[in-house]
């Protein structure tokens, strides 16, 4: 009897230290506890899923029936952060069961706080895109890109009170810690004065509207292109080689930026050289065929809104050049390509048809012929060298 209870003695002991470890397995709470809270805690992230299937299924519905579209993008703005509600929930709820105690439920409390703050910011940043509908007024005032700036400064701002506030909870006074960043900022500023001017010269290009994204604009040495967008720092140009180049707002702001986009008219400018045999009523022909083409063709502007030209221009080295200045009534480079292709054609046929020709750079060389009793070339002998015989 004595050998079975020195055998039974280490079982039970073990069974007491598994009791132990049962009732208080880790932060206070026993392994039923932690077990119930793991369990409850699933089950509200499987509910996750029915909850945006049924609830925010049924908001989607409900804002159909109206006829405005801002609440709809409201719904929409607002299903990412409805989706984390019952993680915070869960999140509460197993902190609930665990019953913790001491420091690990102030812990509890405060993440608890937190997740709820966070809910609640990425919520309102979410709706600063959908509730900016609402300023219809302010759409036809502000640029595009003025307005992406204002919604971005918006959102920042959300953003930084939302984490001052978790800061808060946490017991991290701001006051102290705003003083640190605004030397730390002097320090930087120091530093970045570069970031600081390519900034006020992205506000300066934004409220003079220089150009817009979408806009072809060259600049001189520095790019051509189509504009993509317009940052803080700096500006996305897609060159028409399909690369992007990244060109510093002050280096725009600082030089002249041509803005096709804006052109009203494009324009044609040509000197046609013919020949010098040219007579002057064959001249005249051309020139008169030519403007006859211009002002009747639909795709050429009138020139009453733009000036228009064909005339004898100058008497140059090799040809009688005519000058043709006219823009055409579109701007769109392969729309012009297409009507300054159709006047080559034309001014081709009339040069022809008026009996004369295109001139091409060329040089006369005029050679006087020699009289028959003109000296001999003297070539004098080279120094040193022995006279040569006179043939026989």
């Amino acid at each position: 009897m004595e050998f079975l209870n020195e055998l039974w003695m280490p079982f039970a002991d073990f069974w007491v230290i598994t009791r132990d470890v049962l009732d208080d397995t880790a932060f206070g709470t026993s392994f039923g506890r932690i077990l119930i809270a793991v369990i409850v805690f699933g089950f509200l992230m499987i509910a996750r899923g029915l909850f945006a299937r049924f609830i925010i299924g049924w908001l989607k519905r409900l804002v159909k029936k109206t006829r405005n579209q801002i609440d709809d993008r409201m719904v929409e703005a607002l299903e990412m952060p409805l989706r984390f509600v019952p993680v915070v929930l869960g999140f509460f709820i197993a902190t609930e069961v665990l019953q913790l105690e001491g420091t690990f439920d102030t812990l509890a409390l405060r993440l608890t706080r937190s997740l709820i703050v966070f809910a609640m910011f990425w919520g309102a940043v979410a709706l600063v895109e959908p509730v900016s509908l609402l300023f219809g007024q302010l759409r036809e005032v502000l640029s595009p890109t003025m307005r992406n700036w204002i919604l971005k400064a918006v959102k920042i701002l959300f953003g930084v009170v939302g984490a001052a506030a978790i800061l808060q909870l946490w017991g991290i006074e701001i006051g102290p810690l705003v003083a640190g960043l605004g030397l730390f900022g002097l320090a930087a500023a120091l530093a970045a004065q570069d970031l600081f001017k390519n900034l006020l010269s992205g506000v300066l290009i934004i409220a003079e509207k220089r150009f817009n994204p979408g806009d072809w604009i060259r600049v001189e040495g520095v790019v051509e292109g189509t504009v993509q967008s317009i940052g803080f720092r700096s500006t996305m140009v897609r060159q028409f080689d399909k690369a992007m180049v990244q060109v510093p707002n002050a280096k725009l702001a600082d030089t002249a930026v041509v803005n096709y986009s804006e052109m009203s008219h494009r324009r044609i400018y040509w000197k046609i050289g013919v020949l010098y045999d040219t007579t002057a009523d064959q001249l005249r022909e051309v020139r008169d065929g030519i403007e006859a083409y211009i002002l009747e063709d639909e795709a050429f502007a009138s020139p009453e809104d733009v000036a228009t030209f064909v005339r004898i221009d100058s008497f140059n080295d090799s040809s009688i050049d005519i000058m043709v200045y006219c823009f055409t009534k579109t701007t769109v480079w392969g729309e012009w390509l297409e009507v300054k292709e159709q006047l080559a054609y034309r001014i081709k046929e009339i040069v022809e048809g008026a009996g004369s020709a295109f001139a091409f750079p060329s040089r006369s060389l005029y050679l006087e012929a020699l009289p028959a009793d003109a000296p001999e070339e003297f070539s004098p002998p080279v120094s040193g060298a022995s006279p040569k015989p006179e043939s026989q």
